[in-house]
């Protein structure tokens, strides 16, 4: 069965953007590593299906490059499924997703990319969808922003710590699964 996966970089002190969704101190050249991209064009070759909330699909859009998932069916969970789909993304409120992700799953295909933002990683978490976290820790710390898993209820779900890696310029990566 597919597996839905939250992979994501986070400050020290957990926060995914800063306040106004900024994501730009993830490529600080102190962080980059020459021959190394963390797994990153692995990991996109394992997926075919990505999640992400409108917040995030907006900061992407304003990257100045084409959409960067354009080999990947792409849902944007939103307040307002009724914007029009475009040729990379198909809009779907959150009453949509449950049924959805189930038909998904059980689907032929490679695994679902969870990008966030951190509202949808709540809802997700929430729900018990979550499958397995690769989370990378960036060596920076920035104060306030938008946390990993937003305003969560108080509830806790555990995740078992598969592997570690620590790179030369202070990132680490953790991978945890159910």
């Amino acid at each position: 069965m597919r597996k839905v996966v939250l992979y994501i970089a986070t400050s020290m002190d957990g926060f995914i953007a800063k306040e106004d969704g900024d994501v730009n101190w993830l490529h600080d050249e102190a962080f980059a590593e020459k021959e190394n991209d963390f797994g990153y064009a692995d990991f996109l070759s394992s997926i075919d299906t990505t999640f992400m909330g409108n917040s995030t699909y907006k900061v992407v859009m304003g990257f100045d490059i084409p959409f960067p998932y354009p080999d990947s069916t792409n849902y944007v969970v939103t307040s307002d499924p009724s914007q029009p789909d475009t040729n990379d993304v198909k809009f779907i409120g959150s009453e949509e997703v449950k049924d959805l992700l189930s038909q998904i799953k059980q689907q032929e295909g490679k695994d679902i990319w969870l990008i966030g933002g951190g509202k949808l990683n709540a809802f997700f978490l929430e729900h018990g969808w979550i499958d397995e976290i690769r989370l990378f820790i960036m060596p920076i710390v920035l104060g306030k922003g938008i946390k990993m898993f937003g305003e969560v209820d108080d509830f806790s779900k555990k995740f078992a710590l598969k592997e570690t890696e620590v790179y030369t310029t202070g990132v680490v990566a953790l991978h945890y699964a159910k």
